[in-house]
């Protein structure tokens, strides 16, 4: 009997029609977010195709998700602070938690999103949430164990001259500012009165001298950490630090201060111009899901929201980050402040 056969072109044409048919989920993400396997057993489950775009900066997300009127991708990982304006600019759609399984493994924190402030909002009588939680971090107290003998409560702590020369920190004006806030008893960390502008300043010219230097990204704080002997750390990106310093030998605790501690909270969104919607819902739980719950925390050092730890507890307080009142001055006076201007001199119009 003979056979018969099939040109190769014909075969790659019939490939290339099958792929095409199959549909396509657009992400946008950190690193770290949607792992290789991850991304291989979601299209094993749907049959769908992922196309992942990895980005490093809030602002070049924005730039993506405002190109080509906002059709370019389909569900993407975003800060709850950095959420707002997506919400104001029309480019995110509700989601529904009906659609996501694996919500119901979530910690009681996070199940709770009327409770995370702009994560849930009311329209003609409707509460609608815009999000879900998938990883976070508390900025923290990273101390070395042989230099600091009992571990530090407050946030206080920073300004101790005991620790002169040896504290590092971030060098974000937006989070510094929020940091002093907090320090000196603000209502809100995020909300600066026009009286305790002076304050702040000052604070954080007294944290400016008090620090070896400031940094940027995690991996630089840990060089820094290291080749300096810093004994103390504000870890703006919290547990990912205490991760990395571990993993370079070093003995290091962490501590979440008594006043509470400013906490980023990156969930998953959906974008107004989603080509499937079911699509993306089935994205984010299987983002919730165990395997990539497992991989956040295994490779990147991050918590993710279905596991219990240490700052996850009810009683542990945590202060989500929220827009701030002036962004663009906390920036500018910071600048001031880092280059050693005076405290009237910073303040000068």
């Amino acid at each position: 009997m003979a056979r018969s056969w099939v040109p190769v072109s014909v075969l790659l044409a019939l490939a290339c029609v099958q792929a095409a048919a199959a549909p396509m989920l657009r992400v946008l993400a950190w690193p770290g977010y949607a792992e290789p396997e991850v991304v291989l057993e979601f299209e094993s489950r749907t049959g769908a195709r992922v196309e992942l775009t990895v980005i490093d900066t809030d602002e070049s997300m924005w730039q993506k998700l405002n190109a080509n009127g906002g059709t370019d991708f389909d569900v993407f990982a975003v800060n709850v602070a950095e959420l707002q304006r997506y919400i104001r600019a029309q480019l995110v759609r509700p989601v529904d938690p009906a659609l996501i399984p694996a919500i119901r493994t979530q910690q009681p924190r996070f199940r709770q999103r009327t409770a995370i402030p702009g994560l849930v909002h009311t329209a003609g009588g409707v509460a609608q949430s815009y999000a879900i939680p998938f990883t976070y971090s508390e900025m923290g107290l990273i101390y070395d164990k042989r230099q600091v003998s009992s571990p530090p409560v407050s946030i206080a702590a920073l300004w101790d001259k005991r620790y002169q020369g040896k504290v590092l920190a971030y060098s974000g004006g937006t989070h510094n500012f929020s940091l002093a806030a907090q320090m000196l008893g603000a209502p809100s960390p995020f909300k600066i009165e026009a009286a305790m502008w002076p304050r702040a300043v000052d604070a954080l010219i007294d944290l400016r001298r008090n620090a070896l230097g400031f940094y940027n990204q995690p991996e630089e704080s840990i060089e820094l950490f290291r080749r300096h002997g810093a004994a103390l750390m504000y870890a703006n990106y919290g547990t990912q630090q205490l991760h990395l310093l571990k993993a370079q030998g070093v003995d290091a605790g962490y501590v979440v201060p008594r006043e509470g501690a400013l906490a980023w909270l990156d969930c998953w969104a959906i974008t107004r111009h989603a080509r499937d919607p079911g699509l993306a819902h089935a994205w984010i739980d299987m983002l919730l899901g165990e395997q990539a719950s497992r991989l956040l925390v295994q490779r990147q050092g991050l918590a993710n929201t279905t596991s219990e730890s240490d700052s996850s507890r009810p009683e542990v307080r945590l202060l989500w980050l929220e827009p701030v009142e002036d962004a663009g001055r906390r920036e500018s006076l910071w600048a001031r402040i880092r280059s050693g201007d005076r405290a009237s001199r910073v303040l000068a119009p």
